[in-house]
Parts: structure tokens; C-alpha cells; sequence
């Protein structure tokens, strides 16, 4: 499958955005879970793009307070609710996954017992509700991220990889190689370009990310039903949402031609 994060740089109501996809080519999205996209209720998005003809993959929920889940604190506590009804949210609405960060921001707390046991709890819940979380990897650190995997082991909980993170990423050792690592679990994808300093979530073949090699890996993990998804938000100046989306669907076409050629070569 073809699909695209719903916020592609121009900000539309959402039942025209779902319809320029759908026209576009594309074949399912991954919605924003929160209301600071758009001024419409976000849970609207589930409905709507099932009417233009759109396969929901998954929600990514919003990441600007994840690091008090690692905090022996009451709003530690007030996020993990929030995420455990995010997981609610995906049932309910027959969302197959959710992609969530573990932390966020530069000056972060320390990895915790207590932080894992919440995210034991996201786990064991998401297997409750029949949910996927997926654990994005991230550009600034990826220590809390690597954490959370490499302690539990859960069938519904597994990575997101997100490509311009780890391109920008100033730290590529070994152990924050997560398709090398966490490949096999692998639940979703963020495919973007950058020039290797800034997450500049540009459309595959702008940037300086060796696409060829790049889809290998992912092709190597052996996750073929995992969707390939864009996630660009650049907005290029002069091109309408319909000349953009024609730009991403055919960028779309050539990284999905490499995955399939590692795939089936």
C-alpha cells in the first residue's frame, strides 16, 4: 500500500484533504490524533476519510508531553491516561495502530523504572484493546526509544522508522540502529528526505538519504505488509495541494519499485 501523513503542507478542512489524496493516487493515511491541525475535531478524520476511500493505518498521537511518562509525578500519571485512551480512541474507531514517541524535546528526563512500567502498561493494554503501538525513533536521542524495545517484548508493541531521523541523527552507533536491532518489529513507517542536519521532512530524492540503500534495509527487516508511507510537510512555494500530492504519489511509486525489487530479488 501507498500511504501519506494527512498533513502534506497545505492546511485544508479535512473531507477536501482526504479527497485530494484519494485523487492523487494514494491508498490509505496515517492521521493526526490531535485538534492543533486543524480547528476541526480531530475524531471527524476517521469517518471522512473512509468516505473519500482511504485505508486508515494508523493515528499518530501527540508527543509534546511524553517525557513525564519517564517522571515520578501525578502528570506522569495524566499522560499514560491520555496514550491509554488514544489506544481506546484506535479501537473504537477500528484504527488498526497507533505511532507514539517515547520522550521529546532536548533536555530530557532519565530513563526510569517507573517510565517502563507505563509503557508496560501502554503495552498490555494496546494487547487488550487488539491495538499495534509502534515507538518512533527520533533525531535528537534515541536512548528512551531503544529503552522501551529493548526491555519488553510485547507482540503489540514495536517501532515506527522514521528515515529523516535517522539520516539527521548525529548519533548512528550500533545501538540506535533500530532496523538492524527492532526490524523485525517493525509496525510502521515515516519515509522523508533530508540533507543529514536538519529534519527537514522533504520528499524522497530531495534530500541526500541514498534511497536505493535505504529501502533495502527496510526490505531486509522482512516487514513486506507494512504500508510504505511518506511523511513530508515542506511546503514547496507555488505548487497547489494537487501538483504536491502528484509530486508525492510519484516519489512514492520509485522508493516502493526499490522495496519491491530487495523484496522479491
Amino acid at each position: 500500500m501507498l500511504n501519506i501523513f494527512t498533513f502534506f503542507s497545505h492546511p485544508l478542512p479535512f473531507a477536501e484533504r482526504f479527497c485530494l489524496i484519494k485523487q492523487a493516487g494514494f491508498d490509505g493515511v496515517s492521521l493526526w490524533w490531535g485538534d492543533d491541525d486543524t480547528d476541526q475535531d480531530h475524531e471527524l478524520q476517521p469517518d471522512l476519510a473512509r468516505a473519500a476511500g482511504l485505508a486508515i493505518e494508523n493515528i499518530h498521537v501527540p508527543f509534546f508531553t511524553a517525557n513525564q511518562l519517564w517522571n515520578d509525578s501525578p502528570a506522569g500519571n495524566i499522560v499514560l491516561n491520555y496514550y491509554l485512551q488514544c489506544i481506546d480512541d484506535c479501537a473504537d474507531h477500528d484504527i488498526p495502530a497507533m505511532v507514539m514517541h517515547a520522550c521529546f524535546g532536548g533536555l530530557l528526563p532519565p530513563v526510569s523504572e517507573l517510565g517502563l512500567a507505563r509503557f508496560w502498561e501502554i503495552a498490555n493494554h494496546a494487547e487488550k484493546r487488539g491495538v499495534d503501538v509502534a515507538i518512533e525513533n527520533l533525531r535528537e536521542t534515541n536512548a528512551h526509544a531503544a529503552y522501551v524495545l529493548e526491555h519488553i517484548d510485547a507482540p503489540r508493541l514495536g517501532l515506527c522508522y522514521d528515515s529523516g531521523h535517522w539520516h539527521a541523527c548525529k548519533d548512528k552507533s550500533s545501538q540506535f540502529d533500530f532496523l538492524a536491532r527492532f526490524g523485525h518489529r517493525l509496525m510502521a513507517l515515516h519515509l522523508h528526505d533530508n540533507h543529514g542536519v536538519h529534519d527537514d521532512h522533504m520528499l524522497p530524492f530531495n534530500g541526500t538519504i541514498d534511497w536505493p540503500a535505504q529501502m533495502q534495509a527496510i526490505a531486509q527487516t522482512g516487514r513486506a505488509t507494512v504500508a510504505t508511507t511518506l511523511e513530508f510537510n515542506v511546503d514547496y512555494e507555488g505548487l497547489e495541494p494537487e501538483e504536491h500530492l502528484a509530486a508525492a504519489f510519484e516519489r512514492s511509486i520509485k522508493i516502493n519499485q526499490l522495496r519491491r525489487a530487495c523484496t522479491f530479488s
